[in-house]
């Protein structure tokens, strides 16, 4: 990507190249000239040229490149459309299915609740927003306040913002430079005519006479009544701020996820319960409590998203690696793990109508399963970072058999996920008669649907017309799932089937826990 052209582009060449692939490496088209240094430096470090290769070039090249069968996998950071179009392109291909990891966008937010200290939520909230002129993936879109705090809140932040200097980002006295280019300055500013249209207050800084003729965007404050207004990211220094009422927490959290992105997440709170409650709904794959939400670090915050915010596994995660080889070792991750009673209750209605061999394997992905794993990572002090595994939610199931379907059921449940099975209607013989706990875990479908609501998706091999199946799940809407074929022994790799989440809290930041002057 063009915000990061040299370590976002030389991390995921790194990565390729030490899990033994060679890598083609093409650098977004505003930015070829760090990407060409860079592997330069990479040849005269000791990289052999033909395992580490520049392509640069616009969209056509790389449209060119994703089209080729020779290509075993993309690793990309960009914008959600690009990541589709990739994807199409990679199952229109002959071949075997390519790996895709795609890390994009994020309708990134940031709640702010009564008990916050407000001179620091004014500093995380800055720089979340309006440092890199908001040109980054993990930057805030979307400030929620409580009302209770709000007009004092945003009193703070319009004249933290009346401080900010503007001009060209190679003095240091400058604290936001220009956006990328000419276009993505006309959309922003369109973004914000449009909401002024709409009747939402504006509040934005005046550009410097200097910057009249550069492709700057004033920083700014757009003040709405619903999250639903905004629309697509926007990708520069603007910021969206709405109001809530304490009662209605759960309610924003729920319109949050509903955008579809799920990157990066905030809240700032004294209170111990609204952590609790509010990490335990937020569906983002990096969580900051009592910080700023953007500068995640390799190995203490591993970064990526979910939902329309990206397929995973995680930039400087345990997993990231393991989609990049063809047959990656079984990820073993010691600690407690999550155990479901419908997977179990599933097994013993396998053996109940005779089918132990598919038992057997169900035991075993539900002994490899990584559901509920979490550990400490290191990082400063006065800050702890929590890594941890989630279900995915939804996947889809597409088998051939009834035994293939009784793997999939089995792997998905014990991974803590819920199923969508296709197969026409009703199902097979005796999967009609599931067990209660496992049917309401499953829902049957005739079809592909349209869109997907899964972040994985489970293929038997025998599946007839598979190249037709891949046509049909690059053509859905929403997110990109991960797509498994099952292995030769019929096994699906279990790290796939979990969702990362890196938690970062600022433990010098909260000031005590404010639920004590709640106490009689």
């Amino acid at each position: 990507p063009w915000n990061f052209p040299l370590a976002i582009f030389i991390g995921m060449a790194s990565a390729a190249l030490a899990a033994g692939n060679s890598v083609i490496a093409k650098p977004a088209e505003q930015t070829p000239l760090i990407a060409a240094l860079a592997v330069k430096l990479c040849h005269e470090a000791g990289i052999p040229p033909e395992a580490l290769q520049l392509l640069p070039g616009a969209g056509e090249v790389g449209q060119l490149i994703t089209a080729n069968p020779l290509l075993a996998g993309v690793a990309f950071t960009g914008s959600t459309d690009t990541a589709r179009a990739i994807n199409r392109a990679l199952a229109n291909r002959d071949g075997p299915i390519a790996t895709l990891i795609a890390e994009t966008g994020g309708q990134n937010a940031l709640i702010v609740d009564s008990s916050a200290l407000s001179e620091q939520v004014t500093a995380d909230v800055i720089a979340s927003a309006f440092d890199s002129a908001g040109q980054r993936c993990s930057a805030l879109r979307i400030l929620c306040l409580q009302a209770d705090i709000a007009d004092r809140q945003l009193a703070m932040l319009k004249g933290a913002l009346e401080a900010l200097v503007i001009g060209n980002p190679d003095q240091l006295a400058i604290d936001i430079g220009p956006v990328i280019s000419a276009e993505a300055k006309q959309n922003i500013d369109a973004h914000i005519n449009r909401m002024r249209a709409l009747g939402c207050a504006v509040h934005q800084l005046p550009l410097p006479a200097a910057c009249a003729h550069g492709t700057f965007v004033a920083p700014t404050i757009i003040e709405i009544d619903d999250i639903a207004q905004i629309g697509r990211e926007v990708f520069g220094p603007v910021l969206h701020v709405v109001r809530f009422r304490r009662d209605a927490l759960g309610a924003l959290v729920d319109a949050i996820n509903a955008t579809g992105y799920g990157l990066t997440f905030g809240l700032h709170t004294r209170i111990d319960d609204t952590i609790a409650e509010v990490t335990a709904k937020a569906a983002a794959g990096n969580i900051y409590i009592n910080r700023n939400i953007i500068g995640a670090v390799v190995g203490v915050q591993p970064f990526g998203g979910r939902g329309l915010s990206g397929t995973g596994p995680k930039a400087g995660g345990p997993l990231y690696l393991g989609r990049l080889v063809q047959s990656p070792p079984d990820v073993v991750l010691a600690g407690a793990r999550n155990s479901d009673g419908a997977c179990g209750a599933f097994t013993i209605w396998l053996d109940a109508n005779g089918m132990t061999a598919n038992t057997e394997m169900v035991r075993a992905a539900a002994a490899a399963q990584l559901n509920g794993y979490a550990t400490a990572l290191p990082g400063p002090v006065g800050e702890d970072n929590i890594y941890t595994l989630h279900p995915r939610g939804k996947v889809l199931l597409v088998p051939a058999t009834p035994e293939g379907l009784a793997v999939q059921i089995g792997t998905v449940l014990a991974a803590g996920n819920d199923g969508i099975i296709v197969w026409p209607q009703p199902g097979p013989h005796p999967f009609t008669a599931l067990p209660e706990t496992v049917a309401k875990r499953l829902l049957w479908t005739s079809d592909i649907p349209p869109s997907s609501d899964f972040g994985a998706v489970l293929i038997e091999p025998a599946v007839p017309d598979l190249p037709g199946l891949m046509a049909s799940l690059v053509a859905m809407t929403g997110p990109i799932p991960i797509v498994q074929i099952a292995d030769a022994a019929g096994h699906y790799r279990a790290e796939w089937l979990v969702e990362e989440v890196a938690t970062s809290i600022n433990t010098t930041a909260a000031g005590g826990n404010a639920s004590l002057m709640a106490m009689v």
